[in-house]
Order: C-alpha cells, then structure tokens, then sequence
C-alpha cells in the first residue's frame, strides 16, 4: 500500500509537471456540501481503455459533477486517472472548463465533485493521462423538458429572373432556411450541387451556369438529429446576346520528364478556356475516343503509354470551340532509391598505451550509396555540436574526450542514421596543444553579445578568432581593448584568414560591444539584456513560448501553451557561474513551475530523442523554479529528479517579485544561490530519487555531460514566470 502512495503521488506531481491541474474553470467542492439537483457520475477502476460508468445525456442548467476513481469503483492499483471536458474543439460546447486528477489515495479518497452550468449542445470529454486515450465520450445536453429527437425543419428558395418559362435568366441564387422545433438548436446547415460532396452553408449559393440544376440540403441540430435530405430543382439559361463567338481553348501538358521527353509515372493535363462574349459556361475533355466528360481540375494520366487528351469548351451564348487535343508518352519511372548511404570512420594518430591520441587526431569519414542515386554530402558534429558540412579530414588537437558523430544523405534525400565514433587526446607527441588566450568554438565571432556574423574560423596559429580577441580579459580601457582587436585583425588580414569586410564587422562588433568601458569587467557575458537582440539569439523548441516585454524582462506561457524550452546556441559552458533574475508570475492563486537547465546536449537531431526539448530534460539537468506549497516535492533550488530542496530550505518571496538565482557548477558539484543565500549543494554522481527509479536514468554512463548548454523552461498558459539579466561567467 505505501508504494502504492508513493507511485500515485509520484504520478499526480507528474501530471502538475505536465501543465494538467486537478479541475480548472469549475468550483469543486468537498462531500459535506450540498449537491445541485442534477448529479452526472463518472467512475473510474483498473481500465485505462474506458471509465466504469459515464452519463450519455443531461440537461441545460447547473449540474453537480462527480467523478470518483477508488477502490469502490474497481480500482485495485493505485492508479490516476483523470475527467477533462474539452475547451477547444469546435464540434462540441467549449464553456466548461473540468480537470479532475483522482485516484485512491488522495486527500478526498478518489471521489470528487464540481459544481458546472450546462448549455444545450454536446461536450466532448477524455483522460488527459497518456496512454488513457481511449478513455472519452460525448455529453448531450437538452433544453429543460425531455431529450431532443425532433430533427430540423428545412426549407429552400431559388431567386433570380425568370422568363416566360420560368427559367432563371444568367443567373439564380439558391437560400436555404433551418429552424429546431426540439429545442437543442441547429447546429450546422449544408448543400451540394448535383451528386457532388456535401458543403457548410453559410450564404445563398449562386448558379450561373447554363442548364438544369440540383441542390440538396440538410440539418443536423445539436443533439445529432438529421433532417431528411429535401432539394431544389431548377434551369439556368444565358440571357438574350448577340454572341457568335465560340470561346478560346488551349492546354498545357506538365510533369518530371525523362532525356526522351516522355514524363515519368504521370502527366498532367491543364486546360484553360476565356470568352470575352457572353462567358464561358463548360469546358468538356475525353481521353483518347472516349466519352466526353466535364472539366473541373487537371487531368492525371497515369498509365503507361502513348495518350492523346481532346478538349473543348462552350459559352453561355451556346457558341462550341473546335476541337483541340494534345499527345504525350507516359513511362515507367526508375527504381526508386529507399537506401540510404552507408556510413565509415578511422581515427588515425600517434597512440600511447592507454589508446589515447598524443597530440592530436584525425577523423576521416566515407561514404557509399548503394541505392543508386549516389552520395549527396556528409556531415559532422564535434562534440555535441551543430552538424557541419564535411569536406576533408577533421583534426581534433585540443585535449580531453571527444566525441564525433557523422551521417550522410544520398541524392534521393534518404539520410542514414547518426554513428559516432570517441577518443581521447593527451598533450605530448611534438604537436603540443594551441596555445590559445581563451577557448572558444562559437561559430561566429561574438564579441562581448555582439555577433559580427564571421565565422569563427581556425588561425594559422590554430586558435579560433574568438579566441584571439579576448573579450573576457579584464580590459582597464575601451580605447585600449579596440587597439588590440585592430592589431590582431591586421595579423589575420596578412594572413588571409579575414579579408577586409569581416576585418569591418569584426571592428564593429568590438565598438558596440563596450568591453573595458565601467561595469564591463566583472567577467560576465550577458546572454540576455532585455533587447530585441539579444533576445532573438535564443532558440525555441517543443511546446509553449517566450515573449519579450518592454521592460527588459521576457515572459513564458503568455502566446502558445506547451511544454518546451528556450535555449541559448551559440556555445556550450563546462565549469561556469549562471546569474539570473527570475519573478512568478502565474495567474491566479497558483505558484508557477519552470526551471533552468543546464549542461545537455545540442538538441536538434539528438541521436535518442524524438523530441528536442527532451534531450535537455533526460540528458542535462533541471534546477527547479516552484515555490507552491503542494504538489510537485522538487521545489526552487532543487536539481530536478536528484536532489530535493523544500520550501522552508529555499525561502519563499511574494509573488511578482524579482529573485535573484546564481547557479555554479564546476566538475560534477552544484551549488544554488537564491537571494545570496545557499539553498543547495549537490554532486552529480548518476543516482537518482525516484522510487522506482526511471527507466531513462543515465546513471552514471557519460550521458550526463561535463559541459553543455543552457535553457529555460515553459510549462504551459498558466506557469507564467518572468526573466531578465541573464549572464554567464566561465569559471
């Protein structure tokens, strides 16, 4: 039984993780209270397919809602489950907002209720638990006095000119009526011309072209009651003209063609026609001696062969082209390439005994198409980062581990799966490492958060650019910081590795970074100022949004619900200190939920994850933002499925109020400032505190990475925090 708890609270935190709280936009009551007169019961047990027992119909007006998932009800497992109305779909009622987690073991043991007001029409509602998605149905709701089984009342009128005959002269306008005699109210209205597929009707349908016309109709009212198909039966003729000219006509023939001109697999035939008379009233084509059929859309030919596609048309004055036709050949098309590249690496070098490079190493990637389209590029990716075009060689000097991983896509667009090759380089074997003022692998050359949109190449010297300006020293003047990028730039000027536009980017960058002028030097690089800029060097992936605000702050949750995250790409940090300001600013009563994630991987393309957000979740870690007194144990400070910090440990600020978050990781231990006070150490050493452990813990395989990048989380619509004045000082 205690582990049934323990799951079940574990499951509920999870759920208030994921955005789903236990009933939103209805007021839930407790048993002591009153119940309205109209009592609608659900029942949940061990089934994740179906709830035990749902009503099917109810009537307008306040209703007491039930909902109770227990042991009484068949539940033996401890499992949640949840009733949710759906707020968004436009087929069903939308004003009932109801989210009820329940499950045995919770304060009100299972059994739940709210208090809702119910309109006429139909409410969709499911389990919101994934997994549980079979777990829906439909709600009808009448008008007080008995269920609706009357179908609509329909009735149509055609207006236009008509002559002695009656028939309408150029044109008719065919306006269609529907009323509910049972009181649930006509849902929705449609028609079809002829035997075509049926249509909404939202205004009087027009007929113009000449000759006898159908239009059928129907309602259907909210409770699902259909009317009886009726129509309408009428005669377009072309008004008196003096029009002796037959239309216009041409074709044209389109598709992917072979050296021979055939097309492959089909051709598309595209017929036109105008008539500057009295308008053209059809256009008619056959294929080959075949019957004539009406032209409404490009004619696909399929089959293999020789075709000829004849085509006419006639105007509203009775005026017919001459027959025009036009020949082509279809083919079979070539064998399709499904097969992508495959894939090869060595890694060549000087090793010592422990199988190390010395010096350095060079990773050599191939690549063979057996599909036959043949090999269209090959990429790489060191060490987590972005895929880059391959060309030649990868030279890998610096020293530690490193990882490569490679792919390659064919001519066809197959593109094979991600392999990677590790090793380790050592200093020693005569190559010794750069001696490089910094490190420094962005991709462009960023000067203090001025991107000057050059890439960040390898020097003679073998240090990157950025690595040779050295915007993080301690510069003591502006005057003297720009003196040295000058002359570092007129070095790599002679050298050819600038030429002189990036030689005036770059100059740009470093007078609009300000680094040496007051407050630049306290080692910090911010990566967010409030700024339309800075702002926009952020990524966002998976669900949810960040918005800047005219203040200097940017806000999550407030344009797109989701779960996702906003990150920041242009580098990985290893040992380094994360300064930040963040404020709660959830609606409402409630306590906002997001974090800070630091150390995961480059998320887009991760070899084991779907999702990018995900890579962030399961292979970095989460320092928590929650400072609601229930649901979730992972409060402020704590490191997200490891390490738990309670409230009282991490201190509580009033809502809308600014919080000041440092977070320092060097090697593998963590500490978590709030306000300037310690809330938490932590040392990362792979376990974690669930209970059953997860089965994606990484443990301590190397998936938790020594360095990494850094993000910010969004919940969803109502987990709404605020951040501003993100810095980051490598330690």
């Amino acid at each position: 039984m205690r582990r049934h708890r323990a799951l079940t609270a574990l499951l509920a935190g999870l759920l208030l993780v994921l955005g789903l709280p236990s009933a939103a936009g209805a007021r839930t009551t407790d048993r002591a209270q009153p119940a309205a007169a109209q009592v609608l019961t659900w029942t949940a047990g061990d089934d994740i397919t179906a709830y035990g027992s749902a009503p099917a119909t109810a009537v307008a007006g306040q209703a007491t809602i039930v909902f109770e998932n227990s042991a009484a009800t068949g539940n033996t497992s401890g499992m949640p489950h949840t009733l949710t109305f759906a707020t968004t779909d436009p087929e069903y009622n939308g004003d009932v907002q109801l989210n009820i987690l329940a499950n045995p073991f919770d304060d009100q043991g299972g059994r739940h209720t709210a208090e809702v007001t119910l309109t006429p029409g139909r409410y969709f509602y499911h389990c919101t638990i994934p997994g549980h998605g079979q777990m829906q149905g439909v709600l009808t709701v009448t008008e007080p006095g008995g269920e609706d089984t009357t179908a609509p009342e329909t009735s149509a009128e055609v207006k236009g000119v008509q002559n002695a005959q009656g028939q309408y002269v150029g044109s008719a306008s065919v306006e269609i009526t529907a009323s509910d005699p049972g009181g649930s109210g006509v849902d929705r209205v449609e028609y079809a011309l002829g035997d075509d597929a049926w249509q909404p009707y939202t205004t009087p349908v027009p007929v113009d072209r000449v000759g006898d016309h159908t239009v059928r109709y129907r309602a259907t009212d909210k409770a699902g009651n259909v009317s009886a198909e009726k129509s309408v039966a009428f005669t377009v003729v072309a008004p008196p003209s003096d029009d002796t000219t037959p239309p216009e006509t041409s074709a044209t023939v389109s598709g992917e063609r072979d050296a021979d001109g055939a097309y492959l697999d089909m051709a598309t035939v595209t017929v036109s026609a105008s008539d500057t008379g009295s308008g053209v009233n059809s256009v008619e084509y056959a294929l080959g001696s075949g019957a004539w059929q009406p032209y409404g859309a490009p004619v696909m030919v399929h089959q293999v062969g020789t075709h000829t596609v004849r085509y006419r048309a006639t105007d509203k004055a009775g005026n017919v082209a001459a027959e025009k036709s036009v020949t082509f050949t279809v083919v079979a098309p070539p064998a399709q390439d499904t097969t992508p590249p495959v894939t090869g690496v060595t890694v060549t070098g000087t090793r010592n005994s422990d199988g190390a490079y010395v010096g350095g190493a060079k990773v050599t990637v191939s690549a063979t198409d057996e599909g036959g389209s043949g090999v269209a590029g090959i990429a790489y990716s060191l060490d987590g980062g972005p895929y880059l075009a391959y060309g030649a060689p990868v030279v890998v000097d610096r020293v530690g581990p490193h990882t490569v991983a490679y792919r390659a896509t064919d001519k066809a667009g197959n593109t094979s799966t991600a392999r990677t090759v590790s090793f380790t380089v050592v200093a020693g074997g005569g190559v010794p490492a750069p001696n490089c003022p910094e490190f420094d692998e962005r991709l462009t050359v960023i000067v203090g958060t001025v991107d000057s949109g050059v890439p960040n190449r390898v020097t003679d010297n073998r240090c990157r650019i950025n690595e040779l300006i050295e915007d993080e020293k301690e510069w003591t003047s502006h005057a003297l910081f720009l003196k040295h990028v000058r002359t570092v730039l007129d070095a790599l000027l002679k050298e050819g590795v600038v030429d002189r536009r990036e030689v005036t980017a770059v100059r740009q960058a470093a007078r609009e970074s300000g680094i040496g002028t007051p407050g630049q030097n306290d080692g910090y690089r911010t990566l967010f100022d409030g700024s339309a800029a800075s702002f926009a060097r952020w990524q966002q992936v998976g669900g949810g949004s960040f918005a800047p605000n005219g203040d200097g702050s940017m806000t999550s949750g407030t344009t797109r619900d989701g779960l996702g995250m906003l990150w920041f790409p242009e580098r990985k940090y290893g040992d380094f200190s994360l300064r930040l300001q963040w404020r709660d600013d959830a609606p409402g009563t409630g306590n906002a939920n997001s974090g800070v994630f630091v150390r995961f991987p480059y998320p887009h393309g991760h070899p084991e994850e779907s999702r990018p957000e995900w890579a962030a979740i399961k292979y970095g870690h989460e320092v928590q933002v929650f400072d609601r007194p229930d649901g979730d144990l992972y409060k402020t400070g704590s490191i997200y499925g490891f390490d738990r910090v309670g409230l009282a440990g991490a201190g509580v600020t009033q809502k809308g109020t600014w919080n000041d978050y440092e977070i320092r990781v060097v090697d593998q231990h963590y500490e978590v400032f709030r306000n300037g006070v310690l809330i938490n150490e932590f040392d990362n050493t792979g376990g974690q505190e669930f209970s059953p452990p997860r089965d994606d813990d990484p443990g301590t395989d190397g998936r938790r990475f020594a360095s990494g990048y850094l993000g910010l989380q969004v919940h969803s619509t109502s987990d709404v925090v605020s951040f501003r004045d993100v810095r980051v000082k490598e330690l």
